[in-house]
């Protein structure tokens, strides 16, 4: 039986958020507040954990949650340097 993380379908998503300087600048006010909300096996899924926290963060303006697609980041080659 394979393992969900071992898919070949996986696809790494990331979601982050926490509050930003500027409403129109993606800088986080502090860096050592950044949550961490979790990694996902695939953009849907990420999308659900990102709406959630967006949702219940709703009444600060200042609150933003992003998605990072890490599997875009990652040198299936690993000779990154």
């Amino acid at each position: 039986m394979t393992e969900a993380s071992d898919s070949p379908d996986q696809l790494l998503h990331i979601v982050i958020g926490g509050e930003l300087r500027h409403l129109d600048q993606p800088v986080f006010r502090d860096l050592s507040q950044v949550e961490f909300v979790g990694a996902f096996p695939n953009y849907a899924e990420a999308r659900k954990a990102w709406k959630a926290r967006a949702q219940a963060t709703v009444d600060n303006a200042h609150m933003r949650y992003f998605i990072l697609h890490a599997h875009r980041l990652i040198d299936p080659r690993g000779d990154a340097h």
